[in-house]
């Protein structure tokens, strides 16, 4: 059957605008959701009708837009922490309803507000989709006793951690470069400061995260695993405060306030580490040493309007480390322009102009310098289009100019060549679509298509290889020259079916297409990790996700219990040559192995969501495997980010308003390594001998966390309390790396010695407000 140009348009609005077409009128109610004491953006803030038949949440700027047909309504508006309410509403034309929320300050166990309706995890499409709670973050103890986002997210289903203490981390068995992180729309190429031992995001600064390891929508795009989207915090436009902590490692604060009240505000946030100077006091290393990083966070938001609204924010961070004139040193520099504007009811549009940089060195004294990073320009266009209750559709485009310096070498000694790799350069552009749509009473959809278009630029070379990776012939590209070009397809879509009032079951596919490249000769991510293009040899990565998921809610939706099964087929995936070497390689890509992966697995999660105890249970069983001509035989191997379990155990428990007790409670199988099946004797020296890929592992590891919590008498303007915790609690000596070396006791043969990070640390902060 062959569709007419009117049957396609009548298909299309069948697909996009969804039923509700007659003849009564409809209004528009649109208005934003802000906190009552500091005048913020609250974001997720859920709006439905008593009846619940129509609903909508606000966006990242706490925008709302709502139609219903004329008539009598009781809105209600309810978000986590604040005080829910109802509004009677006489809908005889378009409306704008700006609502201010308190927060709750009345014990939990009387009134309980939640950030969603009770049931939201039922109701929504969403499939592998956490939303974290700054507050909840807060209590969790971690390492050196510094809230940490990132390390908390490893405690979810799915997600892993690369390494003990580490910020990077792998999301169903990907690699932590398929991980998009964004701060404020502006992509983060290292998340790490101190070589993983703290993240780069300062929690006093953060306002809301999301990750996505499923279900990704049509607007994310570029990587081929997660999405973790994080913003700021706007600034207080009602008074001024100052907050911060003072801990054993770092210290920190933050400043915020109204320029004009109701009308423009700031934050400002700072944080050093002084382990160094802590050191230095003790004699423990020389006064000429540096070990230490810094990080600044700034925002700016004006409203112009109603309809119009400027945010500026900007990101600032430095780690420093060496001794005399030998050391290095890395860091992120962002900056981020946003103009919110409002076309009608519902047309929601944001502008967004970012700038991202990622940058190391080396300074080696007399012998020379290194330097390597990559930095973008990237400008999106992205409209939120609220066409009727059961429909909202959004659409855009987005363009980023990539800039790739993989590692310049210079010698002070002029006898030596200098060592360049020629920078590369290459633009990555996407448009999409994508729509929410209720369906009926039990079944709702997320369906969006992804348009992705990646050139790499000249000036360079596209060279062929041989064999022994020897250079076979060369063809030259002029400036502005296209040296590769790819384009992608990226269909998503999402379907959830209402099976009843206490369960849903969710099915999704996303396909995904990473052009970029994470060149490493470490699974945990360090600061020396530089990345590339795609390249004439180097292919796009191409993954097809499938996922079921089953929810099921108990006792009045106080605890949510969820399975979801998810295949990852993974196109393209890489891997490099034994022995490779990527650092200042200028022929990396000879090295670079592609083939085929696939990663399946299993994820249980159980949360207690309200009362004086809450926490949750996450467990995942997964298998992630390659496959690549040229390693292990050409046969399936185990991936480096493969692991068969992963069990994390997370409560809090309040005792009063003054004092909350927590602990985490973590085991996970080793990661799949490469240990030597034999040793060999060449000029009087023991060499190992090695054989399969990755067909061993390092032991399992298990360790306990616990924390205290305790507020202060609280005095006339000063707010205070005391974090104590303690970072695996029964020492248990977890194995980083296990080295293989010859015996210092019996010559000619070899031994293993496990080498561990972390014993038993405790940790005591100080935090403020005021």
């Amino acid at each position: 059957m062959v569709l007419s140009k009117k049957g396609w348009l009548l298909l299309l609005t069948i697909l996009f605008v969804g039923k509700g077409l007659n003849a009564q009128q409809k209004f528009t109610i649109r208005g934003r959701i802000t906190d009552a004491k500091t005048g913020e953006d609250l974001v997720g803030v859920t709006i439905f009708t008593n009846d619940h038949s129509f609903g909508t949440v606000t966006n990242t700027y706490g925008f709302y837009s709502l139609t219903l047909s004329q008539g009598d309504y009781v809105l209600n508006y309810s978000y986590v922490g604040y005080r829910a309410i109802s509004q009677k509403v006489e809908l005889d034309g378009n409306q704008t309803i700006n609502i201010p929320l308190d927060l709750e300050e009345t014990d939990l166990e009387e009134v309980v507000v939640t950030a969603e309706k009770r049931d939201q995890n039922l109701t929504s499409t969403d499939m592998g989709v956490e939303k974290l709670n700054m507050k909840h973050i807060s209590k969790i103890p971690v390492l050196f006793g510094e809230k940490d986002v990132l390390k908390t997210i490893q405690l979810l289903p799915g997600i892993s951690t690369a390494s003990e203490g580490g910020s990077g981390f792998s999301v169903r068995g990907g690699s932590i470069d398929q991980n998009l992180i964004l701060l404020d729309e502006a992509t983060i190429y290292s998340a790490s400061h101190l070589m993983g031992f703290f993240s780069i995001f300062n929690s006093d600064a953060i306002k809301d995260m999301t990750i996505y390891k499923g279900g990704i929508p049509a607007n994310y795009g570029g990587r081929a695993a997660s999405v973790l989207d994080i913003s700021m915090r706007e600034g207080n436009m009602k008074s001024f405060t100052a907050s911060g902590g003072i801990g054993l490692i770092s210290s920190r604060l933050t400043l915020e306030g109204p320029l004009t009240k109701d009308k423009a505000s700031f934050m400002l946030a700072g944080r050093r580490s002084y382990a160094d100077l802590i050191a230095k006091g003790a004699g423990m290393i020389d006064s000429d040493t540096d070990l230490y990083f810094y990080d600044v966070n700034a925002k700016v938001n004006y409203k112009i309007n109603d309809n119009n609204r400027v945010f500026l924010s900007a990101y600032l961070g430095k780690d420093d480390f060496g001794v005399d004139d030998l050391g290095m040193d890395w860091g992120n520099t962002t900056g981020t322009i946003r103009w919110n504007h409002l076309f009608s009811p519902k047309l929601f549009s944001n502008t967004t102009f970012i700038y991202s940089e990622y940058d190391y060195g080396f300074n080696l004294g007399d012998d020379g310098s290194m330097a390597s990073g990559i930095n973008d320009w990237n400008f999106k266009e992205d409209f939120t289009w609220y066409v009727n209750p059961r429909n909202t559709l959004k659409f855009g485009l987005g363009s980023t100019y990539h800039t790739f310096n993989n590692g310049e070498f210079y010698f002070d000694d002029n006898t030596i060549s200098d060592i360049v790799i020629p920078e590369k350069y290459a633009l990555e552009s996407g448009v999409y679509l994508t729509s929410h749509q209720k369906i009926n009473a039990r079944l709702s959809a997320d369906y969006g298509l992804r348009l992705g278009l990646f050139q790499q630029f000249g000036e360079g070379y596209n060279y062929t290889y041989n064999d022994d990776n020897e250079v076979e012939s060369e063809q030259y590209y002029g400036a502005g020259e296209v040296m590769s070009s790819y384009s992608s397809l990226e269909p998503r879509i999402a379907f959830n079916y209402r099976v009843n009032q206490k369960a849903s079951i969710k099915v999704s596919y996303n396909r995904m297409v990473q052009f970029l490249h994470m060149l490493s000769n470490s699974t945990s991510g360090q600061p020396t990790d530089t990345w590339m293009p795609s390249t004439a040899l180097v292919k796009p990565t191409k993954v097809n996700q499938y996922s079921l998921g089953f929810f099921r809610n108990f006792n009045s939706n106080k605890y949510e219990f969820s399975i979801e099964s998810y295949y990852k087929q993974m196109i393209k995936v890489s891997d490099y040559e034994d022995g490779t070497d990527v650092m200042l390689n200028e022929d990396i890509e000879a090295y670079i192995l592609q083939g085929e992966g696939r990663s399946y697995g299993m994820e249980f999660y159980i949360k207690k969501k309200y009362g004086k105890l809450n926490g949750w249970l996450s467990y995942t069983l997964a298998r992630t495997e390659k496959k690549i001509d040229g390693i292990n035989n050409g046969e399936w191997y185990n991936s480096t980010y493969d692991k068969t379990h992963d069990l994390s155990i997370v409560g809090s428990y309040e005792m009063s308003k003054r004092i909350s007790l927590s602990a985490n409670w973590v085991y996970y199988t080793g990661n799949s390594v490469t240990f030597p099946t034999g040793s060999y004797t060449f000029d009087g020296k023991v060499y190992p001998y090695y054989t399969s890929r990755n067909k061993d592992r390092m032991p399992d590891y298990h360790r306990l966390d616990v924390s205290v919590h305790l507020n202060s008498k609280n005095k006339k303007r000063l707010q205070s309390s005391w974090d104590f915790s303690i970072y695996n609690l029964y020492n248990r000596k977890n194995a980083y790396t296990i080295e293989f070396r010859e015996s210092s006791e019996n010559t000619g043969e070899t031994e293993a010695v496990k080498i561990y990070l972390f014993g038993m640390i405790p940790s005591v902060t100080w935090n403020f407000k005021f």
